[in-house]
């Protein structure tokens, strides 16, 4: 199967994207040799986009990239790299706020280039912005950085309509990568309507809400050390009891259609628009094999309004992230 391609902004890229997180942290353990095997086949399949953050393993995660691009074309790869988490040698993120400062953003870029063992990132993106430090201080870092040829492309993560103008008036923005799903609509209410006026593409993570959409979660699941899920509201007790409820709604759809309900659910975000990419967060290559499954299935309108009726916009159960990490989202303020 190779995925078909589709423009973000500026750049041409994947319509599926894979996103690396779990292959270093916060969704349990990870087996490095299936996590590279599983990059390979993404590669191999067409996915062109890749998403990582310095931070994700406290850089392991892009050490691990850099391993999976050796004797590759660099060129066949897009490489988004967020930055401006800090961490402790405990792996704990610190809670002093996001550090998207002038001087952060040459520094983190110093590192992420010699861990991934290449002399240039395609998008690179504050991962969240900091009240304390202007949205066009780090914008003009980052213009800086392109003008010199260490990035292709300015990207923004989690930033709200007001935010999105402000950096756009600096620099252009190629894409706003924000959490957008079945379960996430709140961009709809004001961030896409912005993206679409100024031409920004937008890339959508947790597509399937942390696995909750995926059709393989159930109540009794047990978490291990360090998965996130255990402090995410939406699979906390009768939120997540909620939840299921509607996967199960959703998983009704995907029968009909012969699909997965993961592939139903990755096809719905993919489906909103061109400019979507959607982000999945395979792991393995059995997992990444179904999602792959999502570029070939076409929602007409009536299996649209279907999906939308199992699912509906404002249904789920719980806020996306704990209060504390709610706070530092821009688009959420």
């Amino acid at each position: 199967m190779t995925v078909p391609q589709r423009r973000l902004g500026e750049l041409e890229v994947s319509a599926l994207g894979l996103g690396t997180l779990g292959m270093s942290d916060l969704y349990g353990p990870a087996d490095e040799q299936e996590s590279i095997a599983t990059l390979h086949a993404a590669f191999d399949a067409g996915i062109t986009l890749v998403d990582t953050g310095d931070f994700y393993g406290s850089g392991h995660n892009e050490l691990l990239i850099g391993r999976a691009l050796a004797g590759r074309r660099r060129e066949d790869v897009v490489l988004s790299v967020k930055f401006g988490a800090r961490r402790g040698p405990d792996g704990s993120f610190l809670a002093a706020g996001y550090d998207v400062s002038p001087a952060a953003v040459l520094d983190r870029l110093a590192y992420t280039l010699r861990r991934l063992g290449t002399d240039y990132v395609d998008i690179y993106r504050p991962s969240r912005f900091n009240p304390e430090i202007p949205v066009e201080d780090t914008i003009g870092a980052l213009l800086e950085l392109q003008t010199a040829g260490y990035i292709r492309a300015i990207g923004l993560s989690e930033a709200g309509a007001e935010t999105v103008r402000r950096a756009a008036a600096v620099a252009p923005i190629n894409d706003l990568q924000i959490e957008y799903s079945l379960l996430s609509r709140g961009p709809e209410r004001a961030v896409m309507p912005v993206l679409r006026e100024l031409g920004i593409g937008l890339t959508a993570y947790g597509v399937l809400s942390r696995g909750l959409l995926s059709g393989h979660w159930d109540a009794g699941r047990r978490l291990t050390a360090g998965d996130f899920r255990a402090i995410s509201p939406r699979f906390q007790g009768d939120n997540l009891t909620a939840n299921l409820r509607l996967v199960e709604a959703l998983r009704g759809v995907a029968e009909r259609l012969g699909a997965t309900t993961a592939q139903v659910a990755i096809a719905w975000v993919a489906a909103q628009g061109d400019d979507v990419v959607p982000l999945v967060g395979a792991r393995t290559r059995d997992r990444l094999g179904e999602s792959l499954g999502a570029s070939g299935l076409i929602l007409d309108a009536d299996t649209l309004r279907e999906i939308e009726t199992a699912v509906p916009a404002g249904a789920a159960s719980g806020a996306r992230y704990p209060a504390r990490a709610m706070a530092d989202l821009d688009s959420e303020r």
